[in-house]
């Protein structure tokens, strides 16, 4: 039989738990590929946690023909998309959707720099694109957004109320304090660059399927 040694047993112990710890995995949304940013680089250099308290909703406003959400996941995962005005350097969110598939490109309970720079919206929400590349359909890519909000809702405790459109944040740059105010994004959730109809519509069938999901 083997003989531990106090000093040796917590070492052991510590281990133990210690790769316990690292082991837990995020749970994964139904429906979704893993696709992360590798860590250490591009959107991932630093190591900079998050605990989710919003959902932000973006539109791509990239309409080519080909750029729908793994397209995206890739150039996440590769570092093409440049934030040369935020701290990190890179543009990065959590969830790419359109109308067949939907990819991650974050933990998340790590920040993204997707709403506004330094502020609230970057250090405590998950960021969320809905793609509209030409020959997708728009109304499956809100469906299954809103499917994935109702997930994220339920898994991080996260209000309704605080499912909000990229709109929400006031961008402030990071290096300049230059004040660009709101974006008028999701611009198709939009009622002629407010929140109105569209809006309350995309939030109820995202109550709709959390109601679905706790029964």
């Amino acid at each position: 039989m083997m003989k531990f040694y106090p000093a040796a047993l917590t070492c052991l112990l510590t281990v133990i738990m210690g790769s316990c710890a690292t082991l837990v995995p995020q749970r994964t949304p139904p429906g979704v590929t893993v696709n992360l940013v590798p860590k250490g680089l591009y959107a991932r250099k630093y190591h900079r946690p998050m605990t989710p308290q919003y959902i932000t909703i973006h539109a791509t406003e990239n309409r080519s023909r080909g750029a729908g959400a793994y397209s995206h996941s890739q150039m996440l995962k590769g570092g093409a998309l440049k934030g040369r005005h935020n701290a990190i350097g890179y543009v990065a969110w959590h969830f790419t959707v359109d109308d067949h598939s939907t990819y991650q490109s974050l933990p998340t309970n790590e920040r993204g720099e997707h709403a506004d720079y330094d502020g609230p919206g970057n250090r405590t929400s998950i960021g969320i694109e809905m793609c509209e590349n030409r020959g997708n359909d728009r109304t499956r890519t809100i469906d299954r957004t809103a499917r994935l909000v109702a997930w994220l809702m339920r898994e991080h405790g996260i209000p309704l109320s605080r499912v909000v459109p990229h709109m929400h944040w006031r961008m402030i740059r990071h290096d300049d304090r230059r004040d660009l105010g709101h974006k008028k994004c999701p611009h198709f959730l939009l009622d002629q660059g407010r929140l109105g109809p569209k809006w309350q519509a995309f939030l109820s069938k995202v109550e709709s399927y959390r109601r679905q999901m706790i029964l």
